[in-house]
């Protein structure tokens, strides 16, 4: 089952295809037309692993764009999937992006 939680976006892991982290036409397209908006944002999607690590499965975007546009607000995020075992420790966390 879903369950919602509110996190600090700097501290979420992003996936392993966006290690580079995000699209950055697309971080300039959110930015321009959402700022540091958060009220009208779906939650973004996570996984939580081992340690409680939350890595992204949707929204890596929309987690730099608000961590990098209103450092310390936290944001929604819905876990859809946990695995216990998992490591996410290797992945880039989104406060470490370029």
């Amino acid at each position: 089952m879903a369950s919602l939680r509110l996190v600090d976006p700097g501290e979420l892991r992003l996936p392993p295809g966006r290690q580079s982290g995000p699209d950055l036409w697309r971080l300039q397209e959110q930015i321009r037309e959402f700022g540091g908006e958060t009220e009208s944002m779906p939650p973004i999607l996570v996984t939580e692993g081992k340690n409680g690590e939350l890595m992204i499965n949707n929204g890596a975007t929309r987690a730099v764009r608000v961590y990098r546009q209103v450092p310390g607000k936290l944001v929604i995020v819905e876990i859809i999937e946990t695995r216990p075992q998992a490591d996410f420790s290797r992945l880039r966390k989104v406060r470490d992006c370029p």
